[in-house]
C-alpha cells in the first residue's frame, strides 16, 4: 500500500546512488521530496526595459548591433562585450568567463538574453543566451530552481520529483480546516504542492505559494500557541516571593536613576516571578540600554526568595564582562557570585561546583559549561540566557532542566519591531527597554566615499593620538573572485603599514580558533592593540569604552541591523564616538540604508526602516535574530500572512477541546506529529 512516508527508492530510476545522493538534500520519504520546494523560479518571459527594476533578473531581446568582443584580465578571466538595440535605447551586455558565446552573437541578428538589469548603467549582466538567430530555445521556459549541492544536479531533482508527484499526489491530505481555506480562498493543497514545482502561470504559482506560506505559518503559530497552552496551564512552575524591601533597598544603591523603560520592564519580569506560572519572558533592548542593570536586579530578587540564579552567555569575553559588571553592581549587597567557564581552572572549577552544589553560591555567570554534566545546583530558581539565540535548543532545555523548572528570561541586544516579535516569539511574552539612559551621547554616524578614505585614516590617527581606539570591519577574510571588497587580510597589511610604528593593529576573523580570537580580543580591550581589523566575528555586546571610532569597509554590504549592532559596539564610554560607513552603493536600496543610517541611532526605529523596506530575507538574518528558518515563507516580506496566521492559532487554542470539533481532526493530527518530532522547539 503507497504512502507517503515511503523511501524515494520505489521510484524508477532511483537506486542506491541516487537514494544517497538525495540524502544529502535531507530527502529520504516520498513527502520529503514533493515538498522540498524551488528557492526561485526562472521566468523567461520577456520585458521592455522601462517596466524593469535595478538588479532585477529579466529576459530582453533585441538586434546586435555591434561585433561580440572578448577581452582578458587577471588570470584566466574574460569578458565578452557586444551591445543590443531594443526599439531605440541600446543596452550594453556583458559575460563574464564564458568567451564561448561569442559564435552565438552577430551583427544585425536577434537575440535573447537573460541576465541582472543595472539600470544606472543602461546594462544587462548575461547569465544566459536563450536564442539568438535561428536559435531559438526555451524562450518562455518557467523553470523551478532548487538549492542542490555537488552531488545532485538541478535537473536530475526535477525529474525525480517529477516521478514523485505523478506517483503519490493523489494521497495528500489537507490538514487546514475546511472554514480556513474558504475564508481566505486558499488552494487546495495537493494543487497546491504542484503548482510549486510545476506552474503553469506566473499567477498559479504565486496563489500557490501564498497557500504554502500560510500553512507553513500556521503550523509553527499552532506550535508556538500550543506550548504557551502548555506554559500557562502547567501546575508545574517556581513561586519567587522576593523581598521587596531588600529589592528597593539594592535598586537605590545604583550609581544611576533606572529610565521609566527599565523600571516597567522590572516590574513586568518581577510580576512573573512572583506567579506561581512558569516565566518564559523575552527582554528586548537596543544596544547600551541597560538590560545587564535589569538582569542584576532580578537576579539579586531570586536570592533575596532563597533562590540561585545563573545566567549564560555564549562567549568567555562576555561571560566575564556580566561576571565583573555584575560583581560592581553588588558589591554593597549580600551575594555570592562565582564565574565559570571552559577556562576555569580544575582546582578552582571544583570548589566552584562544590559551593554551587551546598548552595554557598548564589549566582553563577558562565558560558555552556554551565550546563555540563556534573554542574549541580541547590536551589536553581532563574535562568537568564543572555543572547539567547547563540545557543541551540537543547543548551537552553539543558540549562532549564538543571533546577526544578526555574522561570526562564531570554536577553537579546537585536531590536526587532514589537508586533513582529510578538508574533515570532509566539510562546514567550515579549519586555521591551525602548529607551537609553540619560546622558548617553548619540553616537555621529558618516557616510564616505571609498576615495575620501585617506582623509579619514588622518582624521583617525588623531583620535587615536588622544588615547582612543579604532574598529575596521570588513566583510571578507580574503579575496573573492565575485566580490570586488576590501578583505580583513589585505587591510589589515595596510594600516599596519599605515600607523606604524606609533600604534599597534591586531586582525580578527572567524577562521581563528576560539582562544586566538579572545586574546586578541583582550589585547584590544587593554589597549594593547589601538586599531582592530575585524570581519563580522565582533561580539555582539563586548565593551571597550576606549573605542570611539567604527569604521565599516564597504558598508553597501551589510543589513541595516548588522551595522546598527556594529555601530553598538563604540560609544560605550563618556567620550564622543563616530561611526564612519565607507561605501558606494551601486543601487538605489544600497544607497538609501546608507541615509538611514546617518539620521537614526534608534535600532527600532531602524528595524521599522528594515520591515518597511522588505529587503529579501534580510531582517537582521534570521539566524541571528533567533528567528525560526522557514523553508517558503519570509518572516518580513509575508509579515501580513505570518500575523494572520497567528491570530487564527491563537483562536483556535482558546477554544477548549478544539482537537475533538468536527472537521479539525487533521490538524490534531499535525499538531502531535509536530509535537513529537520536535519541530520548532
Amino acid at each position: 500500500m503507497k504512502s507517503l512516508k515511503d523511501s524515494v527508492a520505489v521510484l524508477s530510476g532511483v537506486g542506491p546512488k541516487k537514494v544517497e545522493q538525495l540524502q544529502s538534500l535531507g530527502i529520504e520519504t516520498i513527502e520529503q521530496l514533493i515538498t522540498y520546494y524551488p528557492f526561485r523560479y526562472n521566468d523567461f518571459q520577456l520585458r521592455q526595459i522601462e517596466e524593469i527594476a535595478d538588479q532585477e533578473k529579466v529576459v530582453l531581446k533585441g538586434t546586435v548591433v555591434t561585433e561580440a568582443v572578448v577581452s582578458h584580465f587577471g588570470y584566466k578571466k574574460n569578458r565578452l562585450a557586444f551591445n543590443m538595440r531594443q526599439e531605440h535605447v541600446v543596452v550594453k551586455v556583458t559575460f563574464f568567463n564564458q568567451h564561448f558565446l561569442q559564435k552565438q552573437i552577430h551583427m544585425g541578428e536577434e537575440i535573447t538574453v537573460y541576465g541582472k538589469w543595472d539600470s544606472k548603467r543602461q546594462s544587462l549582466m548575461g547569465i544566459k543566451i536563450l536564442s539568438s538567430g535561428s536559435q531559438q530555445e526555451g524562450v518562455d521556459e518557467f523553470a523551478p530552481i532548487y538549492h542542490v549541492n555537488k552531488k545532485v544536479r538541478q535537473q536530475t531533482l526535477v525529474d525525480i520529483i517529477a516521478k514523485g508527484i505523478d506517483g503519490y499526489l493523489p494521497l495528500i491530505q489537507d490538514w487546514l480546516p475546511d472554514e480556513l481555506v474558504e475564508k481566505y480562498q486558499l488552494l487546495d493543497r495537493q494543487e497546491a504542492v504542484k503548482a510549486m514545482h510545476f506552474p503553469e502561470t506566473m499567477s498559479q504559482n504565486q496563489a500557490a505559494r501564498h497557500r504554502m506560506v500560510f500553512e507553513e505559518f500556521f503550523e509553527f503559530q499552532m506550535r508556538m500557541q500550543q506550548l504557551r497552552h502548555q506554559e500557562k496551564t502547567s501546575d508545574i512552575g517556581t513561586e519567587i516571593l522576593y523581598d521587596n524591601a531588600r529589592l528597593k533597598a539594592f535598586i537605590e544603591t545604583l550609581p544611576f536613576e533606572l529610565t521609566g523603560a527599565q523600571k516597567r520592564v522590572t516590574n513586568e519580569i518581577c510580576r512573573d516571578m512572583r506567579s506561581p506560572l512558569h516565566m518564559h519572558r523575552l527582554l528586548q533592548g537596543d544596544v547600551g540600554s541597560g538590560k545587564t542593570v535589569i538582569a542584576a536586579i532580578v537576579l539579586y530578587a531570586a536570592v533575596t526568595a532563597g533562590f540561585q540564579g545563573a545566567m549564560m552567555v555564549p562567549t568567555e569575553i562576555l561571560a566575564e564582562q556580566h561576571y565583573l559588571s555584575l560583581t560592581d553592581l553588588f558589591k554593597d549587597a549580600e551575594v555570592k557570585i562565582a564565574l565559570l567557564t571552559g577556562s576555569t581552572k580544575a582546582k578552582e572549577k571544583r570548589e566552584i561546583l562544590a559551593q554551587l552544589a551546598n548552595h554557598e553560591l548564589d549566582i553563577i555567570v558562565g558560558t555552556h559549561a554551565l550546563i555540563q554534566d556534573g554542574v549541580d545546583y541547590h536551589h536553581l530558581g532563574l535562568v537568564i540566557t543572555d543572547e539567547q539565540h547563540r545557543f541551540g535548543v537543547k543548551q537552553r532545555q539543558a540549562l532549564r532542566e538543571k533546577g526544578n523548572h526555574p522561570d526562564v528570561l531570554f536577553m537579546t541586544a537585536t531590536p526587532i519591531p514589537r508586533t513582529l516579535a510578538i508574533t515570532a516569539y509566539g510562546e514567550m511574552d515579549v519586555s521591551v527597554i525602548d529607551e537609553l539612559p540619560a546622558g548617553r551621547i548619540p553616537i555621529t554616524t558618516r557616510w564616505v566615499k571609498p576615495q575620501q578614505l585617506n582623509t579619514v585614516l588622518d582624521w583617525s590617527a588623531k583620535e587615536l593620538r588622544k588615547g582612543h581606539q579604532v574598529y575596521v570591519i570588513c566583510p571578507l577574510i580574503e579575496e573573492s573572485e565575485s566580490l570586488d571588497l576590501k578583505n580583513a587580510t589585505e587591510l589589515f597589511e595596510t594600516l599596519q603599514q599605515y600607523y606604524a610604528p606609533e600604534f599597534q593593529v591586531g586582525l580578527l576573523h572567524g577562521k581563528m580558533k576560539p582562544v586566538e580570537k579572545d586574546e586578541i580580543m583582550k589585547q584590544f580591550k587593554n589597549n594593547a592593540l589601538q586599531v582592530l581589523v575585524s570581519t563580522t566575528v565582533i561580539e555582539v555586546g563586548v565593551n571597550v569604552p576606549n573605542a570611539t571610532i567604527m569604521m565599516i569597509m564597504d558598508a553597501e554590504r551589510f543589513g541595516l541591523a548588522q551595522l546598527h549592532q556594529l555601530r553598538g559596539r563604540v560609544g560605550r564610554g563618556s567620550d564622543a564616538s563616530y561611526c564612519i560607513l565607507v561605501s558606494a552603493p551601486k543601487n538605489d536600496t544600497g544607497i538609501e540604508r546608507m541615509k538611514i543610517m546617518t539620521e537614526t541611532t534608534d535600532g527600532f526605529v531602524l528595524s521599522q526602516k528594515d520591515l518597511e523596506m522588505r529587503g529579501p530575507g534580510e531582517f537582521f538574518g534570521a539566524r541571528q535574530s533567533g528567528m525560526p528558518q522557514f523553508q517558503v515563507g519570509d518572516m518580513v516580506v509575508d509579515f501580513d500572512i505570518l500575523e494572520t496566521a497567528r491570530q487564527e492559532a491563537t483562536a483556535i487554542w482558546e477554544q477548549p477541546d478544539w482537537q475533538l470539533k468536527n472537521g479539525y481532526q487533521l490538524l490534531a493530527e499535525k499538531m502531535t506529529e509536530i509535537e513529537q518530532a520536535g519541530k520548532f522547539d
